[in-house]
């Protein structure tokens, strides 16, 4: 069966029409999009003189995560199709993607800085596009790249000879914009409920002084199944907290933020898939374009101060129909970001008190080892043992 987004987009992309959507994520877009690259590129046969480090659809995301994703269920949905894959984002693998895609590719998805830096090379170019997908347009805005979109799309042939799909969870002024820009009269498809959060993610707010927030924390942990529950927190320095003392405390867990390396990141992702890593506590980086199948709760330890990212990290749980539990704290940092949130929802959160007996006496927290310094007061080499998530300590790019 259909979810509303593909049973809305399916029957105007399939006839060769382009679609501007605006769906949560979860809702199986995914799929939806990469059904309707795949019958386009079968039904229509490139140009005899196409070669073959020149893809046929271009599918472009703002995280090296969702390019992954991407990538992964194309392979699924395309896997009798006979048409090539290739994969290009940053952090890691520059050779063997530019590999990969010299040696031939029908379907290229990437971020856009990797594929920019690729494309200035002669690697591959877009001059027999015959499909471009852009996948949470608005994230592109949100993460500075929608100049690089452009120099990509300006580089495909035009608009009316290509199908294009474009999604994003708000149509935004600027969204719609570049959508008339870079596409050939799209169909709009709008399938946001009214309810903005997803309507089965059971929401709970506790109001918490600073210092009880870890020990409410494990104690929530301790009375639940955490078998695979994320922990969003604002800062790395929060994450890197919260870390030292759920291991100090008997739960297995890891940090998934910007500076943790790329290979690290997917290693964490996959554990965590699996069932093998019970907590990860992630950053806003997170947030968005992860499917992590079956996530039993969101703990928002700290609220975010953005009111769309609350939104997007519930929606983290209860994907596809599913159950889930929210449970935020509001504590003095963070509690005057309540009012806009619950503005943006269109409803209170309910509030309860603290279940007696959790808010518990804490063990002590593992150390955190850090890189000793550098002569001259710089860090040595960044990732030993004992770092939460063995992060790099430098900002990557998502690109």
């Amino acid at each position: 069966m259909c979810t509303p987004i593909q049973a809305e987009t399916l029957p105007v992309a399939l006839s060769g029409r382009d679609v501007a959507g605006q769906a949560q994520t979860g809702t199986g877009k995914t799929a939806a999009f990469l059904v309707a690259v795949y019958n386009h590129l079968m039904k229509n046969p490139p140009d005899a003189n196409r070669k073959p480090n020149q893809p046929r659809a271009l599918i472009l995301a703002p995280t090296r995560e969702l390019a992954i994703q991407i990538r992964d269920d194309a392979e699924v949905i395309g896997k009798h199709t006979g048409l090539k894959l290739a994969l290009a984002y940053g952090g890691t693998g520059y050779d063997e993607q530019r590999d990969a895609i010299t040696a031939g590719v029908d379907v290229l998805v990437g971020t856009p800085g990797r594929l920019i830096d690729y494309f200035k090379q002669h690697v591959f170019n877009l001059k027999m596009v015959q499909a471009v997908v852009l996948d949470e347009a608005d994230r592109m805005f949100d993460l500075g790249f929608i100049k690089d979109i452009r120099f990509l799309l300006r580089r495909c042939p035009p608009p009316e000879q290509r199908l294009g799909l474009l999604f994003s969870a708000t149509l935004s002024h600027r969204v719609q914009e570049l959508a008339y820009e870079h596409m050939n009269q799209p169909v709009h498809v709008d399938v946001v409920p009214e309810i903005i959060t997803a309507e089965r993610v059971r929401q709970v707010l506790y109001h918490t002084a600073n210092d009880e927030k870890i020990p409410l924390l494990v104690g929530l942990l301790s009375h639940t199944d955490p078998h695979r529950s994320i922990v969003f927190v604002n800062t790395k320095r929060a994450a890197e907290r919260v870390w030292a003392y759920l291991e100090g405390n008997g739960f297995k867990c890891a940090v998934l933020s910007g500076d943790v390396p790329q290979t690290k990141r997917q290693r964490l992702l996959k554990e965590f898939q699996a069932g093998e890593l019970p907590v990860l506590i992630a950053t806003d980086v997170a947030a968005r374009g992860l499917h992590i199948p079956d996530v039993s709760h969101v703990f928002n330890y700290d609220l975010p101060q953005d009111a769309e990212d609350y939104v997007h990290r519930i929606g983290r749980t209860a994907r596809v129909g599913k159950d889930g539990d929210a449970i935020s704290f509001a504590c003095e940092n963070y509690v005057y970001s309540l009012p806009e949130i619950e503005a943006y929802i269109g409803h209170k959160i309910p509030v309860e008190a603290v279940p007696e007996g959790y808010i518990v006496k804490l063990k002590p927290p593992v150390k955190i080892k850090r890189p000793p310094p550098r002569p001259g007061g710089g860090r040595g080499k960044p990732g030993g043992r004992g770092r939460p998530g063995g992060g790099s300590g430098r900002r990557r790019s998502h690109s």
